[in-house]
């Protein structure tokens, strides 16, 4: 019987594959991916599966959003920035993590409301997303980071 547990939890493992992509920013705004990613998953042989990203930062967030017009991304940027904006705006006066800067706790708030991970379907070798869909980090401190991403991608 361990025999047989072994063998299925050497299938399983094999049918797994992780790595942590880097995405460098330069201050607020949407930074996509969605090559990199791709690429990644190619390279692993998977054809069926699921794939899930997270990023390691609590002042930062994932999304899925159209890689066609620039302008969706300006115009993103400027919506959060108007709903949550910097600790010295007088509207913000209630907050008292003021100290790693204006912008870290508006950072921690739109990260509590936007994704920290994406979970894709994987099908023929590549993940399934829409024509006009990329995948990004959306940067909410103004001081360039690097960002980590972790990508977990499980064969089914």
């Amino acid at each position: 019987m361990l025999e047989s547990w072994e063998l299925s939890v050497g299938a399983l493992l094999e049918a797994m594959a992780q790595t942590v992509l880097t995405v460098q920013t330069r201050g607020q705004g949407l930074y996509e991916f969605t090559r990199d990613v791709l690429s990644w998953v190619q390279g692993q042989g998977v054809q069926d599966g699921l794939l899930t990203l997270f990023i390691r930062h609590t002042s930062a967030s994932l999304l899925i959003q159209e890689n066609a017009d620039p302008e969706v991304q300006t115009d993103l940027r400027s919506y959060f920035h108007r709903l949550v904006p910097p600790t010295t705006d007088p509207s913000m006066g209630y907050l008292t993590h003021t100290y790693e800067g204006p912008d870290d706790m508006p950072a921690h708030i739109k990260a509590a409301m936007m994704p920290v991970s994406l979970s894709l379907p994987v099908r023929g070798g590549q993940p399934v997303l829409g024509t006009w869909q990329g995948i990004y980090v959306f940067e909410h401190r103004d001081a360039p980071h690097q960002r980590q991403v972790a990508l977990h991608l499980a064969q089914g």
